[in-house]
């Protein structure tokens, strides 16, 4: 078992995203391993409020709540004084929204994520964890493209580092169950409010991981970089049908419905949505370790001078293919079920 106490015991911690589902679970985890400080970064003041309040007076010495965009280099920049680890979680993540406003997304996912490298690395940040997604992998939409362009800015900021010592990462995360703006929080209340449930394919396939495990994935990867990698945590595949169905029958005994009463209705994909997912591209293959949990992506050139491959403890052998959600193992409706009462208790309402 990782010890993280040791990892982040007296570290000055900056979270980026840091009132988001992801974001703000990263702060709680770390709360308990005795950092130094934590800085919680962003922009809505009603997010900071909230998680501010579950906090309380008595963790007023050890978070602080900082309002600021990853946009504004220059507030980032104060935000990175004498930080040594930073977890930048802020993005946009919406397809449909990065469709529509694309020069927004660039401007966020793309140029925000280049103002943290840069200011990292000015600051002498010791190690940087981005967040993807596998919507990165052979990408279809502008959510996608950004994110992918996300990783290469992190994965080649070696051309950039000189004689600073900051480490930058990548995790890539599959779908967030109970994550702000994800389906469940939408399905919830779909069904509450008029018992009609809208699904864009049945068949559709996704990746699914809980918060617990999404974060997990993200303290872990702080403790094995050992720079320029990405971390792919295996995941199970779900049908979007059957979570569609398992999520009916859970929240309608909830709210007191009859499930034959409630509707679907589908609407087909949308722009810039595949049908399907992968963790991996194709021509990532040869540059992938397999462990036990994980596809550990390095880098096809010996950036800091060692061997990569020889620093990963656990099983190692290339993936051989690509890694889609058509062919992933699958949840049964029951397994379903079982993951929704796990996560329910964190969903949002939207």
């Amino acid at each position: 078992m990782t010890d993280f106490n040791k990892e982040f015991k007296g570290k000055s911690i900056l979270v980026t995203g840091g009132t988001g589902s992801i974001g703000s679970e990263i702060v709680r985890q770390l709360a308990t391993f005795e950092p130094k400080t934590i800085r919680v970064f962003a922009r809505s003041e009603y997010a900071h409020y909230k998680l501010k309040q579950e906090f309380g007076p008595e963790k007023n010495h050890l978070v602080r709540f900082i309002i600021g965009d990853i946009r504004d280099k220059s507030r980032l920049r104060l935000a990175m004084e004498n930080i040594d680890v930073v977890f930048h979680a802020a993005a946009m993540k919406h397809v449909d929204i990065c469709d529509n406003d694309p020069f927004e997304a660039v401007a966020t996912n793309i140029l925000g994520t280049q103002n943290i490298i840069s200011v990292a690395r000015d600051s002498g940040v010791e190690k940087v964890v981005a967040i993807s997604t596998d919507k990165a992998a052979n990408p279809e939409g502008v959510l996608g493209v950004s994110k992918l362009m996300a990783e290469k800015l992190i994965l080649n900021s070696y051309y950039y580092r000189g004689n600073t010592k900051t480490k930058y990462t990548c995790v890539r995360f599959g779908n967030v169950l109970g994550s702000s703006g994800s389906i469940l929080p939408l399905i919830k209340n779909q069904i509450l409010k008029n018992g009609q449930v809208t699904v864009t394919d049945p068949n559709m396939t996704r990746f699914v991981m809980t918060i617990p495990q999404a974060v997990n994935l993200v303290l872990l990867a702080a403790v094995l970089t050992k720079g320029q990698e990405i971390f792919v945590l295996k995941m199970p595949a779900i049908k979007l049908g059957d979570l569609v169905k398992s999520a009916i029958k859970h929240y309608s005994g909830i709210f007191g419905k009859n499930p034959s009463e409630i509707k679907t209705k589908i609407m087909g994909l949308r722009k810039g949505e595949k049908k399907h997912e992968h963790l991996l591209a194709h021509h990532e293959a040869e540059s992938v370790l397999e462990t036990k949990e994980m596809y550990v992506l390095t880098p096809r050139e010996d950036v800091w001078g060692y061997n990569h491959k020889s620093q990963y403890t656990g099983q190692r052998k290339k993936a051989n293919r690509s890694y889609s959600s058509e062919f992933a193992r699958k949840l049964s409706q029951k397994q379903i079920l079982g993951l929704l009462k796990e996560v329910d208790g964190g969903l949002q309402t939207v």
